[in-house]
């Protein structure tokens, strides 16, 4: 198992901060109804990359927003990059994925209901 740093926690939680804004703003304006959280972000060594997990609800239309937000990455980037400016001298770029470990978790507690 690989270990973070300090320095890769701190910057991973300053990443899950500023983008739960930037992603609260774009859920008003172009994405009504939907909630996008970020459930976690881990951080490469070099800090230079960031993945950024998500869950987007509700289940309708999921992937065509998820496919949405990864074509909008470099404008999430720039938004977040004007949050960070006096914090890393150089954003790390983001790669979105979806966090399904509530549907993991749903489908396990059916399975166990069943026994």
């Amino acid at each position: 198992m690989i270990m973070e740093s300090n320095r890769q926690k701190k910057v991973a939680r300053l990443l899950q901060k500023d983008l739960s804004d930037i992603f609260l703003n774009l859920s008003r304006s172009s994405y009504k109804g939907v909630m996008i959280t970020i459930t976690h972000v881990l951080v490469s060594k070099d800090l230079s990359i960031a993945k950024v997990y998500l869950s987007l609800f509700p289940e309708k239309n999921k992937m065509d927003i998820f496919q949405d937000i990864k074509h909008q990455q470099n404008l999430i980037k720039h938004q977040l990059s004007m949050k960070l400016k006096n914090q890393m001298r150089k954003t790390p770029d983001l790669n979105f994925f979806i966090d399904n470990s509530l549907e993991h978790y749903d489908h396990i507690n059916q399975i166990l209901k069943n026994i």
